[in-house]
């Protein structure tokens, strides 16, 4: 499975205008803690690799229920656990890569496992996320500790021949909202902060 993304820096509330105007779908607002691992055989950043366990709570279901006093019921804000592996970029117009993912039912083994074969944590990235459903593709606002606002125009491929086609919808997306492609980045959450 491909995952091809566009990513870039940008002010929300001009967006989520723009995302009204369109008829966008907003699916869900989450939080999401996300811890990178280092490997001991290999240097992810010299490979372009990424290895995580992303704990993620969900403030809303995209229907902005409460339980009558502004409060999300406790029961929509279960916390997903999933392991996460991205290959190198395989695109040098977007943040197209491989990626596998599972959910994991307990978060501390699978901390336990990584630790014990040799993996160790190397930076946490925390954010809070608006998915939002447009012409096929998902559009995430992301408000990031320590990096700012961020908007991601993101699709799935199962095969490399589709990568381009993807992409380019995704740039049609950007456009449709007032952005310009030319000012995505390929850096990632990870990469900005080590960069600091």
């Amino acid at each position: 499975m491909y995952e091809v993304e566009v990513k870039l820096p940008t002010d929300h509330e001009t967006v989520r205008s723009q995302l009204t105007d369109a008829g966008a779908v907003h699916e869900a607002s989450v939080t999401q803690i996300d811890t990178y691992y280092g490997a001991p055989h290999r240097d992810f950043a010299e490979t372009d690799e990424a290895l995580r366990i992303r704990r993620e709570t969900r403030v809303s279901d995209g229907t902005n229920q409460s339980d009558g006093e502004g409060e999300t019921a406790e029961a929509d804000k279960a916390t997903t656990t999933k392991m996460t592996y991205k290959g190198p970029l395989v695109d040098s117009a977007s943040k197209t890569r491989t990626e596998h993912e599972m959910v994991v039912s307990d978060a501390e083994s699978a901390e336990g496992i990584l630790s014990g074969l040799g993996f160790s944590p190397v930076e946490t990235v925390e954010k809070e996320r608006e998915f939002y459903h447009l012409d096929g593709y998902t559009v995430t606002l992301d408000a990031v500790s320590d990096l700012g606002e961020f908007v991601e125009i993101e699709a799935e491929t199962a095969t490399e021949e589709e990568i381009d086609a993807v992409r380019e919808g995704a740039f049609d997306v950007l456009r449709d909202l007032g952005l310009d492609p030319d000012d995505q980045i390929r850096t990632s959450y990870l990469g900005l902060l080590l960069d600091q």
